[in-house]
């Protein structure tokens, strides 16, 4: 029985690390490109400038207003002066620094509602690093919004 015992013990101590999925290392630029948001209706381009990492809008499904029939505006921003910028270009991720294996203390503005969140991204699966978990909050992050990109191929 001691045999018994001592095999399986043998077996399961070379068998785990075998079935461990080793996961990637996320670098720091791992984030950058072209992604699209959950709604489907824009694209943001992630850069970098300097050691942080920014995101803007390069694209629009929609871009010119029904009501208008021009380009989309930041209709949505409180302040007046920024209601006249276009949609088009538009930054929604600012100031991002990476630490380990996500971008903290970076901000993200959303168009739709003209507010601005503190905001931290990261890979929900650091085997798949086609989709971007971006969580918006206000003070502690259990009060916020969480939202999915997809990486544009």
């Amino acid at each position: 029985m001691k045999k018994i015992s001592l095999l399986i013990v043998l077996v399961g101590m070379f068998m785990i690390p075998m079935m461990q999925v080793q996961a990637q290392d996320v670098k720091a630029d791992d984030i950058l490109g072209l992604w699209l948001n959950e709604d489907e209706d824009a694209h943001i381009d992630i850069y970098k400038e300097g050691d942080k990492y920014f995101g803007k809008i390069v694209w629009i499904k929609i871009p010119i207003d029904p009501e208008t029939g021009k380009p989309k505006l930041d209709k949505h921003n409180p302040d007046p002066e920024l209601q006249k910028r276009p949609s088009m270009g538009l930054k929604l991720l600012t100031d991002f620094v990476f630490d380990e294996d996500e971008w903290e203390d970076g901000e993200i503005y959303d168009p739709k509602s003209g507010k601005t969140y503190s905001c931290y991204m990261e890979f929900p699966d650091e085997e798949n690093l086609d989709k971007l978990k971006i969580r918006g909050f206000i003070g502690v992050s259990i009060l916020g919004k969480t939202t999915y990109w997809t990486k544009v191929k």
